[in-house]
């Protein structure tokens, strides 16, 4: 192990004494930056990251409904209550489809719901207990900032695990699911155009359902790292339509 894997993982291994001398210096010291070190410093060592149920950590649960048992069980309702807002989102878009259009719209929209019925509304991006392939944290609730739509990664490396505490749970609501290709002025446009000029043609609505619903357009961000600037990206032309089929059988 290299210097810097021993010192960390020291520091780890006594994280209760850390903290308790953290606290110490903090109780005493006057200055804004160093108060904040310290403070910074106490709040991401002292959680209780290996305990999942209500039992064995009531705090990480205060102001949360009863129903909710264990941490991963409220993350995973979290992710959901996100992806089932931007199906909200598209379905509530049919009110600017053309009149022509829009029973074909609604089929489509009807695809999608029953699609993300059938995978849970994706919960599984936030619960720590998935399989690593579909979850976006480390087994222990890590999670890190992707990085900008426009950029590979994040600048500044944020992280957190909002399994650690209630604080670093409630910090974690203000992160962002990111469409790289917009929402709003990009996928759901294009989709109701899709829809009224498809002349015969199939929309190839699973598209759009990847756009729109997972990480193929998703980036999890910081809030800093949140642009609210024009992406200025659109959809992929080649990919609106596809050959028809038989039926619509969701895949």
């Amino acid at each position: 192990a290299s210097d810097i894997e021993r010192l960390l993982a020291a520091f780890c291994s006594r994280s209760d004494a850390v903290v308790q001398a953290a606290r110490k210096l903090l109780s005493d010291e006057k200055g804004p930056r160093r108060q904040r070190l310290l403070a910074d410093l106490v709040h991401n060592l002292n959680g209780n990251i290996a305990a999942e149920e209500k039992g064995d950590d009531e705090k990480w649960f205060e102001g949360l409904e009863a129903r909710f048992k264990n941490k991963s069980s409220y993350m995973r309702y979290s992710c959901e209550s996100r992806i089932r807002s931007y199906m909200k989102e598209v379905s509530s878009f049919i009110s600017n489809v053309h009149p022509t259009a829009r029973d074909a719209y609604k089929r489509i929209t009807d695809l999608m719901s029953d699609k993300l019925k059938s995978v849970k509304h994706n919960g599984c991006y936030f619960d720590r207990r998935e399989e690593e392939a579909v979850r976006l944290c480390t087994a222990e609730g890590w999670f890190s900032c992707q990085g900008p739509f426009d950029r590979d990664d994040c600048p500044c490396k944020h992280s957190i695990n909002p399994y650690s505490n209630r604080e670093s749970r409630i910090v974690f609501s203000t992160w962002n699911l990111d469409h790289i290709i917009e929402k709003k002025r990009a996928v759901i446009p294009e989709l109701a155009e899709a829809v009224k000029t498809r002349d015969g043609r199939e929309v190839n609505w699973e598209y759009f359902y990847q756009l729109l619903f997972t990480v193929h357009n998703l980036k999890l961000v910081h809030i800093a790292c949140h642009k609210k600037t024009n992406h200025n990206l659109s959809c992929d032309k080649t990919k609106i339509y596809r050959k028809r089929k038989q039926n619509h059988k969701i895949s």
